[in-house]
């Protein structure tokens, strides 16, 4: 009982000493994506979407916060689904923003090589990747992961707010979102028209990095 009780102190001290989380700024205009994304989209997709996950995220460690200063092991398990769900979607969405960019570029050599031995190349990965992102039952993402065991890159899906790192084990370097606030206002109910396009936006600059770190980092 004393263990719990110094473990939940120590707990709710560093929950206490963390900065609230807030809403990332986006490296670019809210139309700055057009044609592919609306500025609508964006917008509300940005300053509604993301700040939903981020308020109640901070409402749900908060709530934690108080359930282990009282030793309520309870209620802290049932804030799970909460914190599951609002952290993966603040996580999800602050990766999917720097992945886009109304800039053009290209895959750094490091990337080709790694897509090339993925996947035998990059238009064999969009391929694979786009039919598995379309293929989402629901609501969820596509994504490209770094799988540092095997040293290739993997293509997952995640339903939900989901994150790919703690669900898969993979390193995420590119998110598309399928859930329908991402699309819906604009591409109505043809998610494939929306996912085939989004690679005109993707910032290859940003996907390299990650992978450079992610390979840096075994």
């Amino acid at each position: 009982m004393l263990v719990l009780k110094r473990f939940a102190q120590h707990s709710a001290r560093n929950i206490r000493a963390r900065n609230k989380h807030t809403l990332p700024d986006l490296p670019y205009d809210y139309a700055a994506l057009e044609p592919v994304v609306s500025r609508d989209i964006m917008c509300l997709h940005h300053s509604k979407h993301h700040q939903t996950y981020v308020t109640n995220l901070n409402a749900a460690e908060e709530n934690l916060k108080k359930a282990i200063e009282k030793g309520d092991v309870s209620a802290a398990i049932a804030l799970g689904p909460a914190l599951r769900f609002n952290g993966g979607g603040h996580l999800n969405h602050s990766i999917f923003w720097q992945n886009l960019s109304p800039s053009s570029s290209e895959p750094s050599a490091e990337l080709c090589k790694a897509i090339e031995k993925s996947f035998g190349g990059i238009d064999n990965m969009k391929k694979q990747l786009s039919a598995q992102s379309i293929g989402v039952q629901g609501s969820g993402w596509g994504w490209l992961g770094y799988d540092k065991t095997a040293g290739l890159i993997r293509i997952a899906t995640c339903g939900n707010q989901d994150p790919l790192q703690a669900t898969t084990g993979l390193i995420p370097l590119l998110g598309i979102d399928v859930w329908e606030h991402a699309y819906y206002l604009q591409y109505k109910n043809v998610r494939a028209d929306y996912v085939n396009a989004i690679f005109d936006i993707i910032n290859w600059k940003d996907v390299s990095e990650r992978l450079r770190k992610a390979a840096c980092n075994m």
